[in-house]
């Protein structure tokens, strides 16, 4: 079950290169960065930011053309962007070595800073995350292939196929209103603009660039997936392990593409066992 409660909301902004980032930070300790995917906000980490900020101080952010953060149709929001947006967000934190966590684009996003932006990691936990190829679901895929005319759907038509897909990024089903929380930032013209833009975007060419350098990677890392993943599958995650130096593996039985919604113990428990284990 997930907090929808206001103490998630980011009350903080960094201009980026016109943008406007949204982001916040609390807690105590060592510092710790989550990062969130598509077609998510920081609201899927928000309650496990929650829950660890009595050990870390906790940075939560939404990338540029998704949740709180702007979303000027004029600015590009690939991965590229997002990681170099990273990259500036951490500089401007003042932070050396904080540990990340990431799910989904996530991963891409924090991968890409540290390999090609030289952004150094305490720590590095990826879950369920986009880093190797082929990466996509079928309806992501005829997003992308059509963004311009699906921009232009009626809004009731919009929220309909946006709630079936997100409903499909979980095995175990989701409740009516964390379904509302995680659309939301894509309902009304500049979010619906905005959904069908970002996926528009997306290209694989973006963790092309990185996959050969994943021996690189000299941040302790450890790799979590949902069992029943049906967006990026369980294989991916012994691939990426394996691409990476001593990274190590969890499984995280009938839980999903959303993990966090879908197991949320485990998933807390886990998270909880890697960082105290490296912080």
């Amino acid at each position: 079950m997930m907090d929808t409660s206001s103490s998630h909301l980011l009350d903080r902004r960094l201009r980026w290169r016109g943008r406007e980032i949204a982001w916040t930070a609390f807690g105590t300790g060592p510092a710790l960065v989550m990062c969130h995917g598509t077609p998510w906000s920081s609201w899927v980490w928000a309650p496990y930011a929650r829950a660890l900020a009595g050990s870390f101080t906790v940075h939560l952010w939404d990338m540029p053309g998704y949740g709180a953060s702007s979303k000027d149709p004029a600015h590009d929001v690939d991965l590229g962007v997002q990681g170099e947006a990273f990259a500036a967000l951490v500089e401007h934190w003042g932070l050396e070595r904080p540990h990340v966590v990431a799910h989904d684009f996530g991963g891409a996003v924090s991968l890409r800073a540290h390999l090609l932006h030289g952004t150094a990691y305490a720590s590095l936990c990826l879950v369920d995350v986009v880093a190797l190829r082929p990466w996509g679901t079928p309806f992501f895929t005829l997003v992308r292939d059509n963004a311009d005319v699906l921009a232009e759907l009626p809004a009731a038509v919009h929220r309909g196929a946006l709630e079936a897909y997100v409903r499909g990024a979980s095995h175990r089903g989701l409740r009516d209103e964390d379904v509302d929380a995680l659309v939301a930032p894509w309902t009304g013209p500049e979010g619906q603009a905005a959904f069908y833009r970002q996926v528009a975007q997306a290209d694989e060419r973006f963790t092309d660039e990185i996959e050969p350098l994943l021996g690189a990677v000299d941040a302790p890392t450890h790799v979590v997936w949902g069992g029943q993943d049906a967006w990026v599958t369980p294989d991916r995650a012994h691939r990426l392990a394996a691409a990476i130096p001593g990274a190590g593996v969890t499984v995280l039985d009938d839980a999903g593409h959303l993990v966090q919604l879908d197991a949320p113990v485990a998933l807390a428990t886990e998270l909880h066992r890697w960082l105290t284990s490296v912080a």
